[in-house]
């Protein structure tokens, strides 16, 4: 009996860390209207509508804890249907204003999802995994997905291309 005490024991304490476990979902906005050049703050077009339902299919039955978003048109409605299905308000970040370590401690144990832009995302991962492993975004891909689970110091991490959407 005494032995079955020792390893339950031990079972659970190996399963405490858990906590300081942080899983990171990261994605570029959707598909953007370019109908104006000039436009630095556009909407969705269609095709990038379609897109936001598709991640919002894609995170149904994941747990999602929180979310962080640019204060740009097309990462909110990106977003946006994710948000709404999971009763969470954005948090708004600039991407070249956030401190890393203090976003790490203040998800800790949870799963995030973070919107950005090709320019910023990889950059995110980057700074997540503690590598320069990553480079930006073509402008013309919408579909990637980054994934980065790290847990004290062990970090894993990938990217899986999530595109069934038609012209």
């Amino acid at each position: 009996m005494r032995h079955l005490i020792v390893l339950t024991i031990l079972f659970l304490s190996c399963n405490l860390p858990l906590d300081d476990c942080i899983e990171v979902y990261l994605i570029r906005h959707a598909e953007k209207d370019r109908s104006d050049p000039l436009n630095k703050n556009p909407h969705l077009s269609e095709k990038g509508i379609k897109r936001s339902l598709l991640w919002n299919g894609y995170f149904e039955n994941k747990e999602v804890n929180s979310i962080y978003s640019t204060n740009y048109n097309r990462t909110i409605e990106t977003v946006l249907p994710v948000s709404i299905a999971k009763g969470i308000k954005p948090t708004i970040y600039s991407a070249s204003n956030i401190s890393y370590e203090s976003f790490l401690k203040k998800e800790k144990g949870n799963k995030v999802l973070v919107v950005g832009h090709s320019n910023t995302i990889p950059g995110f991962v980057n700074k997540l995994i503690e590598d320069n492993y990553y480079n930006q975004i073509n402008d013309t891909v919408n579909s990637n997905l980054y994934i980065v689970k790290k847990c004290s110091e062990e970090i894993n991490h990938y990217v899986v291309q999530i595109d069934s959407l038609q012209n």
